[in-house]
């Protein structure tokens, strides 16, 4: 049985950006604007991502739902997206 995948793509820079969201770039195996990685699509995968989703691209293999847009209109997947509205909603609260 093969493993869901996660590719991230770095679209922004990480200039001006806290310690943190720089080192989960580099966690994440970017470092570059236009950089791609391929990842295991696990929890602790979809915590940096949710982190970050301001400077990445974000594209799911594997059996997923419908894809939704983010705020710069690229698709999302449904997972994904998911996540990053339950991490939103948690730091308004």
């Amino acid at each position: 049985m093969s493993e869901n995948t996660i590719t991230v793509t770095q679209t922004r820079s990480s200039i001006g950006e806290k310690p943190k969201a720089r080192g989960t770039l580099r966690a994440l195996g970017l470092g570059k604007i236009g950089n791609t990685n391929t990842l295991p699509d696990r929890p602790e995968i979809r915590g940096m991502i949710a982190r970050i989703p301001h400077l990445i691209a974000i594209d799911a293999d594997g059996p997923q739902g419908s894809d939704k847009a983010n705020e710069s209109g690229e698709a999302v997947p449904a997972a994904v997206a998911d996540v990053v509205e339950q991490v939103a909603d948690d730091k308004e609260s």
